[in-house]
Order: structure tokens, then C-alpha cells, then sequence
């Protein structure tokens, strides 16, 4: 992975301040939202979909299997740094 070019410029996601601000703000609202499933009326097709929070906890675990099959992925599929370098003798 290269690097941009250090143009001495300072943006506002450099400051740690601006990023913790960011993430303490989805966290707010996505407990809002987790809160906010007891005030509506469901009409679920299974059982399971009228838990509280049932959409919030399975996308957030969806989320997570997501990763960890894409690490386990990469095991298999991650090729050298070089692999689109190398002479081929295709000529």
C-alpha cells in the first residue's frame, strides 16, 4: 500500500479528537435505533424477528461473519505482491 504524498497539509480526520466525535456519534444513534425497535409495531414472517432487537443484533453478527470469512478467504486467495509483475512468456 503506498502513501499519499506528504503535502503539509492537516485534515480534519488527522485530529483524534474529530475521529473519536465521529465514532461516538454512530454509537449514539445506533442505540437509538436498537431503543427505538420497542416503539413500533412488527410484523414478523418468523418468530425470531419479533425479539427486541432482533435486526440490530443480526446485522451487527452478520457483520462480524462477513469479516471472518473474508480472512479466512484470503488464505486461499491472496496471491504475491508481484503476481501481476511477473513475465508470463505470453509474448
Amino acid at each position: 500500500m503506498t502513501t499519499p504524498p506528504d503535502d503539509g497539509k492537516t485534515y480534519w480526520l488527522d485530529d483524534m479528537r474529530n475521529v473519536r466525535k465521529i465514532v461516538w456519534a454512530l454509537v449514539i444513534v445506533c442505540a437509538g435505533l436498537f431503543v427505538a425497535d420497542a416503539f413500533y409495531h412488527k410484523h414478523p414472517y418468523f418468530s425470531a424477528e419479533s425479539w427486541f432487537g432482533f435486526y440490530a443484533l443480526y446485522g451487527f453478527f452478520m457483520c462480524v461473519g462477513l469479516v471472518l470469512a473474508a480472512k479466512v478467504m484470503r488464505i486461499f486467495l491472496m496471491r504475491d505482491e508481484d503476481y501481476y509483475d511477473k513475465d508470463r512468456g505470453n509474448d
